[in-house]
């Protein structure tokens, strides 16, 4: 009895809520337009923050002690935290 209650008033507060929202409503995309660095004229500009050849893997000073490095601090970053999570959440619970 108290749930077709509910549903009744539930029912009258939407009916009555219908009134108040606007009849004519316009759904649709909008976007601005595309923002150009410079006007347009490319990345060449003094003010580009990167190097034009920034990602030049072949001309890295000091590739062989860089590139090895790199590896094997995403390599441990990526068994490490999950590693470290898992002993976390093992405590965690362990405490409780």
């Amino acid at each position: 009895m108290a749930f077709n209650n509910g549903l009744r008033s539930a029912s009258k507060l939407l009916a009555s809520s219908e009134s108040f929202l606007p009849k004519s409503v316009i759904r649709g995309f909008h976007s601005t337009g595309i923002k150009r660095m410079g006007g347009g004229h490319g990345h060449d500009e003094p003010f580009y923050m990167h190097a034009k050849h920034m990602y030049n893997l072949d001309m890295m000073k000091h590739q062989k002690v860089k590139m090895p490095l790199a590896v094997f601090t995403a390599f441990s970053i990526g068994v490490g935290v999950p590693i470290y999570a898992v002993i976390f959440q093992q405590k965690k619970t362990a405490s409780g």
